[in-house]
């Protein structure tokens, strides 16, 4: 009996929910809670927090019935956990709630509308991209309304208005965007019932340009209060070859982080970028090559913004993006002052019964990128211009890796991966710390994991970097071997070794346990030598992920795709809670 009226109550509330989605539609979302306890550790630089414990959470709510839909979005920060912005703490600074993210949506065959929130890209980006990165605290969303038609088949146009999301308020800045993208071959066959490139080729085309208002304050200098970007771009596959491009354009606008040498000097001069691209694949073999180059690019809807804050477009760092901790600690992010770029990177697996490849194939990854400043010369008569040969690389180095990554099947159960890395990481530029000069460094990993069951699984990483610390005018302070060792200075942090062990039970358990231990560290506000140690558990059921974890973290830069910011040091428990419904 109890069985029967079981599945009664059951089909019941299945014909409930149906019913309720055809008629009233559906509501989707998710969810994440995130808190850190703090503990005063002085031998890390671990700093007193008064409340202990702080946290940063999210609600996602999402409605959609037929073609319309609606979603909310509920943050709340009790305070900021560490290294995000202190003005997420709301206007008092003891902490802050709120719903930053709300829209309305409506999506027909010709036409998409969106009053409220939303995000929106032109191109690569360098013109106009508001987009979320939660690690980072970055969100700068735009509000207001924005348009997509959809005229013909391979046509896209998009137009938008709105201003952007500024912690818990919005920038005084107004940004107007439109951009068009034109799939050819989609096109073409749309008017003329016919192909206009052989099969298997594509060819896209676009352009968008991008302005934002903001009044002129009066004074001295007279600023511009409407300033205009606008830029071109391509996408060509052809077989196996691929090739992109974008230029793009940008109006001057002195702001409070593009000023010349002079502080008192603005930066009259326009802005310029260039991205281009090319891919060659075939069975076994990957190869790219990649460009960029841009001069006073760094775009925001207020002038006196400063950090991520109301930034506009998005300049990523044209070098490969670690995941192994040790190569975290010299981070690039793109100088959008003035920067030229190269990366290649070849891809070769060897088949599986060759010489090399064995039984199960072995691939190799080498990889190489360039970041130098940009040739320009001081104007002599305009003490607010510069004169700049584009394109070309100036004298001063910002960055350049050299690596090189094997992985290899041994077995059904052994895989493993090793890499070396050479680094230069001109740390005056990169993190703006005028004095602090050159890190030049020598990173070795190795990864092994073995399956040892099909639900369980063991994997291990050893990492080593060699740090050479050189002076801003080249004179070698510090080498890893200590022959150049001299009195402690406020600027090497050493070398630097690593241990991880993780321990999977598949679909629901993961174990992990690390060590950093940080050795001949030569800066002032730091002992010789310092264990970070952590410890994580993660469950996973369905769509919910639990984590719980305590340990030090060593304080320094935190990158996501090419934009950072600074992380000081902890010690505590991390709890991590995450779900979707």
């Amino acid at each position: 009996m109890k069985k029967i009226l079981l599945g009664l109550v059951l089909g019941f509330g299945v014909l409930l929910q149906s019913k309720a989605q055809t008629d009233l539609g559906g509501i989707t979302g998710n969810f994440q809670v995130d808190a850190q306890s703090y503990k005063e550790d002085s031998t890390i630089g671990a700093q007193k927090v008064d409340e202990q414990v702080r946290s940063n959470a999210f609600l996602n709510l999402i409605y959609t019935k037929g073609k319309f839909s609606a979603g909310i979005r509920y943050e709340t920060y009790l305070k900021e956990i560490l290294g995000f912005d202190s003005r997420w703490a709301g206007p008092n600074g003891n902490g802050f709630g709120g719903i930053p993210f709300r829209y309305a949506r409506y999506t027909d065959d010709l036409f998409e509308v969106t009053a409220g929130s939303f995000y929106e890209q032109i191109g690569t980006g360098m013109i106009l991209r508001s987009y979320e990165e939660r690690g980072l605290g970055l969100d700068n969303a735009l509000d207001g309304v924005r348009l997509k038609l959809y005229p013909i088949a391979g046509v896209k146009v998009t137009g938008m208005i709105g201003r952007q999301r500024s912690f818990f308020d919005f920038g005084p800045g107004l940004v107007r965007a439109v951009d068009a993208d034109v799939n050819t071959q989609q096109l073409w066959q749309a008017l003329f019932d016919t192909e206009l490139l052989p099969t298997g080729w594509q060819l896209s085309i676009g352009g968008g340009a991008t302005s934002k208002f903001q009044k002129d304050p009066g004074g001295e200098f007279i600023l511009p209060q409407n300033v205009l970007a606008w830029s071109g771009r391509f996408n060509f596959v052809a077989g196996d070859i691929a090739l992109q491009g974008e230029y793009a354009y940008k109006a001057n606008d002195p702001t409070s982080v593009n000023v010349l040498s002079n502080p008192t000097a603005l930066n009259y001069n326009p802005g310029h970028g260039l991205f281009l691209s090319g891919a060659y694949s075939t069975a076994g073999l990957g190869v790219s090559l990649s460009y960029k180059t841009v001069d006073n690019m760094d775009f925001r809807s207020d002038r006196n913004s400063t950090l991520t804050n109301l930034v506009m477009n998005f300049l990523p760092a044209l070098t490969k993006q670690y995941t192994y901790r040790l190569l975290t600690l010299y981070p690039y992010a793109t100088q959008p002052n003035g920067e030229v770029a190269i990366q290649a990177d070849v891809q070769y697996t060897f088949e599986k019964g060759s010489l090399f490849g064995g039984e199960y194939g072995t691939n190799i990854n080498f990889n190489y990128s360039l970041a130098k400043s940009t040739d320009t010369t001081r104007n002599a008569l305009d003490r607010n211009r510069y004169d700049i040969n584009f394109g070309a690389f100036g004298p001063t180095k910002y960055f350049e890796d050299i690596n090189i990554e094997i992985q290899k099947k041994w077995s059904k159960k052994i895989k493993t991966n090793i890499g070396y890395m050479n680094q230069y990481y001109n740390k005056e530029v990169a993190e703006g710390r005028a004095g602090f000069g050159i890190v030049k460094s020598h990173v070795f990993v190795g990864e092994i994991s073995y399956k040892i069951s099909p639900t369980n699984s063991i994997r291990m990483e050893v990492q080593h970097l060699w740090a050479d610390y050189t002076d801003p005018d080249g004179t070698q302070k510090f080498d890893s071997l200590g022959f150049f060792s001299h009195p402690k200075t406020d600027r090497n942090n050493g070398n630097w070794a690593y241990m991880l062990i993780e321990y999977s039970i598949a679909p629901s358990w993961f174990f992990s346990i690390f060590d950093e231990y940080n050795y001949n560290n030569k800066s002032l506000d730091s002992p010789e030598s310092t264990h970070y140690y952590s410890a994580n558990v993660v469950y996973n059921t369905g769509a919910t992920r639990v984590q719980l974890g305590y340990g030090r973290v060593r304080g320094g830069i935190l990158c996501v795709g090419g934009v950072c910011r600074f992380v000081p040091a902890s010690n505590g428990v991390s709890v991590s809670v995450s779900s979707s419904f």
